[in-house]
């Protein structure tokens, strides 16, 4: 009867409690529990087994440039990083109260790592998650919008709880790319988070985006409900290179 009840439980995919009764069957001999602590184990179980494959299926999904966290985050002095801001946005809230953060820094300071880390933290609290380079993703609407799949996309991307847009400004704005980023920041709007990092400081951002009419549009949605970070000091790229070298010296 047990192998039984194991074979359905696989079959109806309920996979916590397959992992659960069959570790009891297994450990009966040392340890007896009541009906109702074999049907809270079972459950608690199942909804574990759930619970992280949501996760790791959101985390997959959003695509991430580094497989980052927030432990691993480095508050080198030089950096210009808060580490009492970067608590705060662990937790969350930022996103449930649909503010933006724009992360801006040379190149090499941290930047998507760190993007990377906030968004790794939201799929582990159930936020849904999409990371996007910039350019690639302006590029890809163009082309969405000539075969007619753009509303699609666009609406995919409406209803991510957090959309991370990398690079941003590393190319100028055409008009197409222009009008899917206005189109992207009015949808998002007091409903959703976007984090932006750019090697730029924002006030270039209006020379990047082109027609001042637009840009102006586009940046006060942004920066209407926004945290900013400035990362500063040496490239880490250039920095772990040099710490390799010496090591290998």
């Amino acid at each position: 009867m047990n192998t039984d009840t194991l074979d359905r439980m696989k079959q109806m995919r309920l996979l916590g409690m397959h992992r659960a009764f069959k570790t009891s069957l297994e450990s009966a001999k040392n340890e007896q529990i009541t009906a109702d602590e074999m049907t809270a184990l079972l459950i608690d179980s199942e909804w574990d087994e759930r619970h992280n494959r949501a996760i790791e299926r959101t985390t997959k999904n959003a695509r991430f440039r580094y497989k980052s966290t927030i432990e691993q985050i480095d508050y080198d002095g030089g950096r210009g990083l808060d580490k009492n801001q970067i608590h705060r946005l662990a937790d969350g809230k930022y996103i449930t109260q649909s503010e933006n953060l724009l992360i801006t820094g040379p190149t090499g300071t941290g930047k998507s790592f760190l993007a990377s880390a906030l968004g790794q933290q939201a799929c582990q609290q159930g936020f849904k998650v999409l990371y996007a380079n910039a350019s690639r993703l302006f590029t890809q609407l163009k082309m969405a919008k000539a075969d007619g799949s753009a509303i699609r996309d666009l609406a995919r991307i409406e209803r991510q709880d957090l959309l991370i847009l990398d690079d941003f400004g590393i190319q100028p704005f055409d008009q197409n790319s222009r009008a899917s980023l206005l189109e992207i920041i009015e949808d998002r709007h007091g409903k959703r988070s976007t984090i932006i990092t750019s090697q730029l400081p924002v006030k270039q951002w209006y020379e990047v985006i082109g027609e001042t009419t637009v840009a102006d549009a586009i940046l006060d949605r942004i920066l209407n409900n926004a945290q900013r970070m400035e990362l500063k000091g040496e490239s880490l790229r250039r920095k772990w290179s040099k710490k390799t070298e010496t090591n290998n010296e």
